[in-house]
């Protein structure tokens, strides 16, 4: 009989070192839907509503290896200056790091756990604009790549803002 690790029920085995992430937990901490002007916002409109979507993402450390991190999209729809609809999402997952290396965990909490979370936090929104009686918003694939590159840009700036100037 060969000797072989059994797994330890994350499907990893005890002694592997591959890196992985698990998302341990997925939970909507926080759902907003406005419709302020139906019916009259339900009615046919001349033209598309003009979408304006913003993304954020938080996360904290829980544990060693563990990590929550919080998903938030915000947007409306608006004709004019008539709001059809808003809303609000904060989406969040708990997840474990096992085998990545120290100067990747950060990188890979803000843009590997946000990328897992976001399909799951798409569909939500989705329904519930459809519920709200509008044809249901599929958000664009957002490049969490980019937006952790920005972050990191706009973190650099604001701590050389602050900084003496070397002589």
């Amino acid at each position: 009989m060969a000797d072989t690790a059994a797994p330890n029920g994350n499907g990893a085995q005890d002694g592997d070192l591959t890196p992985a992430i698990n998302a341990l937990a997925q939970y909507t901490k926080d759902l907003s839907f406005e419709n302020p002007n139906a019916p009259r916002s339900l009615q046919p409109q001349e033209g598309g509503p003009q979408i304006n979507i913003q993304v954020n993402v938080n996360a904290q450390q829980l544990a060693e290896a563990d990590f929550e991190v919080e998903l938030s999209l915000e947007g409306d729809a608006k004709i004019k200056n008539d709001v059809l609809f808003k809303f609000e999402l904060k989406y969040g997952g708990v997840f474990r790091m096992r085998n990545i290396p120290q100067d990747q965990i950060h990188p890979a909490v803000m843009i590997e756990c946000p990328r897992l979370l976001f399909p799951f936090a798409r569909q939500i929104v989705a329904e519930a604009v459809r519920n709200g009686g509008f044809p249901p918003l599929y958000i664009d694939p957002i490049d969490f790549v980019g937006l952790y590159r920005q972050k990191m840009e706009e973190a650099q700036a604001a701590q050389g803002q602050g900084a003496p100037l070397a002589s």
